[in-house]
């Protein structure tokens, strides 16, 4: 049966960088094997969910979502909630692209990034459920998570990552911390902070230090609590974090793994950031899926410690281990019975 693949792209991301090289993207899925068509979205509301959640249901084997970190994010809550999931490939043409850096695609490359489809080596990666959204990347909650509500996207568009930098700069000095409780495997946070996060990956906000030690698929969030709003406190940490994320045992930091997490706010109001979009309002809960998404990645270039292998792999090697084992004394009691047998 023909393999067919649904491009879902953003013609307004990147600065219109799909719409120029969809018809190369186009030809190399095709000389890879899928019958391929594409879908631009639309300023409707949940444009790329909706057609993610119909693809997925009409039987495309492989779902491909070209944009930023807001068109990624909608096409995997299309798929996600599904029974029956297609692949998943990557085109980045956005504004940070940390989910692509973090699956080493090529981000300003869109041929390029094709191209890593079409090697066809995958990921079985974990995702994050929020409340009624998924992500894949990043959720977070605190004050220093909403500067990125304040960037315009056409602002994004024309300047990319500077845009986050700059409103950061600005935002930096009005940050307070608010008191939060956390719940999470093992342990509770109550306290003030001026920001958590749950990390599906290595890559946050284009710092790949942030999770030194970022696994892709072990059903583990990475759960971050900047305890301190002191900016010269924050710029310290920050240092540490490019200088090898020396962050990670920093008493100003906790740093933990986590399956789940449980986030209420005390005192005021706390907005959820879920993959750099608004989310909702805590209280809410957050459950990791383990392997929940097969992904299209560079695994050429991604470190060997960030991919555990997946459940059917290591249920195999089980299996395999235990024959071993019988195997092994079955060899053992034949080389008795031979034994025996001399001496009779």
């Amino acid at each position: 049966m023909q393999k067919r693949c649904r491009i879902i792209y953003n013609p307004t991301s990147g600065r219109e960088a799909m719409k120029n090289n969809l018809v190369d993207i186009l030809n190399i899925l095709e000389r890879a094997g899928y019958e391929t068509s594409a879908y631009a979205t639309t300023p409707e509301p949940n444009s790329a969910k909706n057609e993610a959640e119909r693809a997925a249901k009409a039987g495309f084997n492989l779902i491909v979502a070209a944009g930023g970190d807001g068109t990624i994010n909608e096409v995997v809550n299309g798929i996600a909630p599904l029974k029956h999931r297609p692949k998943l490939g990557i085109i980045p043409a956005g504004t940070t692209n940390d989910y692509a850096r973090a699956l080493k695609i090529p981000r300003e490359d869109p041929i390029g990034a094709a191209k890593v489809i079409a090697k066809g080596q995958t990921v079985k990666m974990d995702i994050g459920e929020a409340g009624k959204n998924w992500f894949v990347n990043i959720a977070a909650g605190g004050l220093l998570t909403e500067l990125t509500y304040g960037v315009p996207s056409q602002v994004k568009s024309l300047f990319g990552y500077l845009a986050y930098l700059v409103k950061g700069a600005e935002l930096l000095p009005q940050i307070k911390p608010i008191k939060m409780h956390l719940e999470y495997d093992g342990g509770t946070y109550d306290g003030k902070a001026s920001m958590f996060f749950l990390a599906l990956t290595n890559s946050v906000g284009g710092f790949e230090q942030i999770v030194p030690d970022a696994s892709l698929d072990d059903g583990k969030f990475t759960l971050i609590v900047v305890k301190t709003s002191n900016l010269i406190e924050i710029l310290q940490l920050i240092t540490m974090v490019l200088n090898g994320g020396k962050h990670v045992n920093d008493p100003r930091i906790l740093y933990v793994k986590t399956s789940k997490l449980v986030a209420k706010p005390v005192d005021e109001k706390m907005m959820i950031n879920v993959d750099g979009e608004y989310g909702g309002d805590a209280p809410m809960t957050f459950k990791n899926h383990r392997q929940h998404l097969e992904i299209f990645a560079n695994t050429d270039e991604i470190p060997d410690e960030a991919i555990t292998g997946t459940e059917e792999e290591e249920e195999t090697s089980a299996r395999e281990h235990f024959v071993e084992g019988v195997s092994h004394l079955e060899d053992v009691g034949n080389l008795e019975l031979d034994k025996e047998d001399e001496k009779d």
